[in-house]
């Protein structure tokens, strides 16, 4: 049985809120102690109806769904275009990419939109053999992201 230890620290001052996201495995299936972390950091900046979120770390079965709550919450609060910038994710399971499908979809039904931008080589490569590319907008950079979303 695998045992995870994690904390949800939200700091919510003058500024936007910043999420962020640790968790721990500390021990494996034989109940051995192991130090891998999960660390996901979550900041947000809204700037002309756009919330762009800036992650740091691994979108994992563990972290995506504390990502898509944070990006729903944007949603939910009338702001459905959303730009993820994943120049500091280094790590994409296939909990995360159904994560991220799942925001975009539901960004579109809010009449918004999804984009991705600065994507890593081996997050890319995950991202390619899926098929994301041509399910969302995948652009090299913020300023192509927010031309596509129509910002």
């Amino acid at each position: 049985m695998l045992v995870y230890e994690a904390n949800l620290l939200v700091y919510k001052g003058t500024g936007s809120p910043h999420v962020t996201m640790r968790a721990k495995r500390v021990s494996d299936r034989a109940g051995i102690a192991s130090a891998q972390e999960h660390v996901l950091d979550i900041n947000r900046e809204m700037l002309h109806g756009v919330a762009v979120y800036r992650i740091t770390g691994r979108i994992d079965g563990l972290t995506s769904p504390d990502l898509e709550s944070a990006v729903g919450s944007a949603i939910d609060g009338g702001t459905p275009r959303i730009i993820l910038d994943m120049r500091a994710v280094n790590y994409v399971s296939s909990a995360g990419l159904r994560s991220i499908l799942s925001t975009a979809k539901r960004a579109k039904t809010a009449e918004g939109g999804l984009a991705v931008f600065g994507l890593q080589p081996a997050v890319n490569e995950v991202f390619v053999a899926s098929g994301f590319h041509n399910a969302l907008p995948v652009v090299a950079d913020e300023s192509e992201a927010r031309s596509r979303l129509g910002a």
